[in-house]
């Protein structure tokens, strides 16, 4: 059942970004900022916290969990070391799945072999 209730909740966000590009004007890279602010905020007001709780990857894998991760790190790195943990603490708790994005995405484009489109 987590796994049905994983695979509903991470279609329900991705549903909203969806509606969100096909209703407005707005780019998909500012849908995108709206995603992962919408986790920050959430995780700031003590809301993600709970959702993650219940959904499971359904919640940590679509950009809201991103941006929630983020908000994470930077609370743990203020409490540990003050104003300065506000420039280091999203970058430690990103660190990983950017890096992953960054290789894996190079292993793909030797792979493949990409070309320019005119």
């Amino acid at each position: 059942m987590n796994y049905v209730i994983a695979f509903v909740t991470g279609g329900i966000i991705c549903v909203l970004a969806q509606i969100l590009m096909d209703t407005t004007k707005l780019m998909p890279g500012r849908i995108m900022v709206i995603l992962v602010c919408t986790g920050a905020i959430l995780g700031a007001i003590g809301l993600y916290e709970p959702f993650l709780e219940f959904a499971g990857g359904g919640a940590s894998v679509p950009l809201t969990g991103f941006g929630y991760n983020l908000w994470k790190g930077i609370k743990e790195a203020v409490n540990e070391d003050g104003f300065i943990g506000l420039f280091r603490g999203g970058f430690k708790m990103a660190a990983v799945g950017t890096s992953s994005a960054l290789i894996f995405s190079y292993i793909t484009s030797l792979i493949f072999q990409p070309k320019m489109t005119k």
